[in-house]
């Protein structure tokens, strides 16, 4: 079957919704379900997350949010589409960038601006099943569990976990996951996400609205998804490296089904994939 809308998960997908001028609407949105009140964002603008080149590739799905309230008062959001591999680590390690990028030269007092470190998982990281929470709001506390530093929150939202369904939803973020998780396997708009917001969000994620370039970068970049999603991580770090070559391999028959059930040409197949054409002809 056809796949009418883009996977938001993949990185051409999630910047599409979330990290283009035209689609600041959808940002904004989104991110005032998951902020407190006093930091509901009436205006933002992005900042280049890009300019440090050593991890400039791994920051392409990685959004600096300046954002603004109706009062004035200014924070900064750093969004991004969680990857698997060290992900605590790497979000310690990613939300210093808006910090370091603050520093002012000359006689700087050090004060900051609020820091919200937004991610999204399509994962689970919790190793223990009773342990695993949808939602997860992290703060700086002290030894009595007490707010010790109000400026650097992180939150996480465990994709995976989030069951509910359309009859179920309760909120409008509710509504926002239930969009998000389940965006690529729509085949319509669900009545219950018949609002202007979510209207113009199908608008965007529609393939057949991408233009030859962009519906060429979304297949490469679900090939990535698909091969990052397929490899074990863990045991290629124990030195299992067939168990990296079998991933690659299943993600790229995962892309490749899914084009071909597109009836995407099978030359783009091939140059997508890296398979042959007995390979897809036997799919």
């Amino acid at each position: 079957m056809s796949t009418k809308y883009f996977n938001p998960y993949t990185d051409f997908g999630f910047k599409k919704l979330f990290g283009e001028e035209g689609s600041k609407d959808l940002l904004v949105d989104f991110l005032n379900q998951l902020l407190p009140a006093h930091h509901q964002i009436a205006s933002l603008e992005f900042k280049n997350s890009e300019n440090l080149n050593d991890t400039a590739k791994e920051r392409t799905a990685i959004f600096d949010i300046y954002c603004q309230t109706g009062t004035g008062s200014k924070f900064i959001v750093e969004m991004q589409k969680a990857k698997v591999n060290f992900f605590k680590d790497r979000s310690l390690f990613y939300s210093t960038f808006p910090i370091r990028e603050q520093a002012e030269k000359g006689g700087w007092n050090f004060k900051l601006l609020p820091i919200y470190f937004i991610a999204i998982l399509d994962f689970h990281y919790d190793e223990q099943e009773e342990m695993r929470k949808f939602r997860r709001d992290v703060s700086l506390k002290d030894q009595d569990g007490e707010l010790f530093y109000d400026k650097l929150h992180f939150k996480f939202l465990q994709m995976p976990l989030f069951n509910k369904q359309a009859h179920e939803l309760e909120t409008h973020f509710d509504k926002w996951v239930y969009f998000l998780k389940n965006l690529e396997t729509f085949d319509h708009i669900p009545s219950i996400l018949n609002e202007p917001i979510f209207n113009k969000g199908f608008e965007i994620a529609e393939i057949s609205h991408l233009k030859p370039e962009q519906y060429e970068n979304y297949h490469k970049s679900l090939l990535e998804y698909w091969e990052v999603k397929n490899v074990k991580d863990t045991a290629f770090n124990e030195g299992k490296l067939e168990g990296k070559v079998e991933g690659k391999a299943e993600g790229k028959i995962e892309v490749a089904k899914s084009l071909k059930q597109q009836g995407i040409a099978i030359d783009i197949i091939i140059l997508s994939t890296g398979l042959t054409q007995e390979d897809i002809d036997k799919l």
